[in-house]
């Protein structure tokens, strides 16, 4: 069809010349819209989906390997994480074997983190879940070992963040933890309103504005909807849900503090 309009147009404004050349652009704007009309953005998703699943545990048993071997708290950390998330039959031994493959001596990360860029190079929502994911786990027990540490560090490198906002990022899933299940970060009421600032990763001489602002990002960068057009498996929703609660949670404190 736009091959035909093309030689129409030519041929009104420049005669036959101008019509063989619209010929030829609208033939190739007819084959990339056909090209763009079977494209299976279903499939696309699904491919995407798989990567963020099979590299969060493969990362996750590496982490885990951290230390030289996989003790048996490790392994009951990963398969309670595994019940948590909700994953039953196929999917369960998937993540399990997934896990294992990470926790192997002859995984190595970086083919697996090009694997993940290559459908993430230009989704930053969907590196930094992948971060959030990897950082919840890793702090599941409590707290995060150094050798633990130093892989998660590397994975930031691998998907470009800087240092300074991959520490910042630390530290608000850090704080974020204090106010799991909408509970309150400690007794001490001046500890808890800080821990909440950091958990939304601003400032306490934030401005109730630029305060609202910050929590709304925060609040659309963990929607179900968007973290699954991005590629987010479904079954992992329930990190980025998890994590909003949180978020709302921290949000409530500062604005009670505030007044407001």
């Amino acid at each position: 069809m736009a091959k035909i309009i093309g030689a129409i147009l030519g041929f009104m404004v420049g005669g036959p010349l101008l019509a063989l050349l619209g010929f030829v652009v609208g033939t190739f704007f007819d084959r990339g819209l056909g090209q763009a009309m079977r494209f299976n953005y279903g499939a696309e998703r699904e491919r995407v989906q798989g990567v963020f699943f099979d590299t969060v545990f493969r990362v996750m048993g590496h982490i885990a390997k951290a230390d030289g071997r996989v003790c048996e708290s490790e392994v009951a950390q990963a398969e309670a994480i595994i019940s948590q998330l909700g994953l039953t039959g196929a999917r369960r031994q998937d993540a399990i074997n997934k896990f294992k493959e990470g926790s192997d001596s002859s995984f190595k990360l970086e083919p697996q983190m090009s694997d993940f860029m290559q459908v993430a190079k230009s989704q930053t929502l969907l590196r930094q879940m992948l971060l959030e994911a990897l950082l919840t786990m890793a702090l599941a027990d409590g707290e995060m070992a150094s050798a633990e540490r130093d892989i998660v560090t590397l994975v930031a490198k691998y998907l470009g963040m800087p240092a300074a906002e991959f520490q910042r990022l630390i530290d608000m899933v850090m704080a974020q933890r204090q106010f799991h299940s909408g509970g309150s970060a400690q007794s001490n009421s001046g500890l808890e309103l800080k821990k909440a600032y950091q958990a939304i990763g601003v400032d306490d001489s934030i401005s109730d504005a630029e305060l609202k602002r910050a929590y709304r990002k925060l609040m659309s960068q963990h929607h179900p909807d968007k973290l699954i057009a991005k590629g987010v498996p479904e079954d992992m929703l329930k990190i980025a849900t998890e994590k909003a609660q949180e978020i709302q949670a921290a949000y409530d404190l500062i604005k009670k503090s505030r007044g407001s």
